[in-house]
């Protein structure tokens, strides 16, 4: 056997590896919240159910609004995402391909937000949200998503990879800047622009601090928010601890439709981060 082969049968195992230890987690959840309550609490570990039951979801399904929940993250997410897609590519364009005064510097200090962390920018942000009226809306999850400072990023690193003679030959044509961003590079731009939805509405799905800050109630509550809100409810307690097969249930329900999105957009998100860094 060769070394290049034994090499790759190393690789292999060692992705196999990551793969198992990255799966466990999400198949113990499954397997938890199809259990009896019984079964859960019971000593020993059993990754197959003895009895299949749906009566976890089932609970938590007549018992708190997690429809309510789910269209409000899925309306947030989407906006969010269709808001970042759309100024991340103006402003990654702008920097790749515009010249102006103090551009270098503007854009190191927006690669340095990269290191604010969320807490340091909640006061403020509630303050001006709760004066604008907008606490508990939408609009107080949806804007603050549309600083997005790593899609700005990844925005710029594939526009410097198209080729400029595509847009000098558009300007000859007479079409203007904008023109130009929307009907030459940003057609080319769709695995960037993949790979900058699925951070965005991944991000935005599963943001807890802030929606738990800005929302007070359930027509606008976001749904990572909301499953923390009914854990900490006494209908959940069984034998006065909290019922780890809705707890479960719950989480199951919440990484759903973010695995699907991924799983659907992987190849355009795996292209599109490495597209990004062609050029620096």
């Amino acid at each position: 056997m060769s070394k290049r082969t034994l090499s790759r049968i190393a690789w292999y195992a060692v992705l196999v590896v990551v793969i198992v230890l990255a799966l466990a987690p999400i198949a113990w959840m499954l397997t938890t919240s199809l259990k009896p309550e019984s079964e859960i609490i019971s000593t020993g570990i059993q990754w197959i159910p003895q009895t299949f039951t749906l009566e976890h979801f089932q609970s938590i399904l007549n018992r708190y609004p997690m429809a309510q929940w789910t269209l409000n993250s899925l309306i947030v997410s989407t906006a969010a995402t269709l808001l970042v897609l759309l100024l991340d590519s103006l402003a990654g364009y702008a920097f790749a391909r515009m010249q102006f005064r103090g551009r270098g510097i503007l854009f190191t200090i927006i690669l340095s937000m990269l290191f604010v962390p969320i807490q340091i920018t909640v006061v403020p942000l509630f303050i001006l949200f709760s004066r604008m009226g907008l606490t508990d809306t939408y609009w107080a999850m949806i804007l603050p998503a549309g600083a997005n400072v790593t899609g700005v990023f990844l925005m710029r690193q594939f526009f410097l990879s198209v080729p400029a003679e595509l847009e000098e030959a558009a300007r000859i044509d007479g079409a203007s800047s904008l023109r130009i961003w929307w009907s030459v590079v940003l057609p080319l731009a769709r695995p960037a622009l993949t790979a900058v939805a699925i951070l965005t509405f991944l991000s935005t799905w599963n943001s807890f601090f802030w929606p738990l800050i800005v929302t007070r109630t359930d027509a606008a509550r976001t749904l990572p928010v909301g499953i923390a809100q009914f854990l900490s409810l006494r209908p959940g307690m069984v034998q006065g601890q909290q019922s780890i097969g809705q707890s479960m249930a719950g989480a199951a329900l919440a990484a759903f439709l973010p695995i699907i999105v991924f799983v659907v957009l992987q190849r355009y998100f795996i292209e599109g981060i490495a597209r990004s860094g062609i050029k620096g």
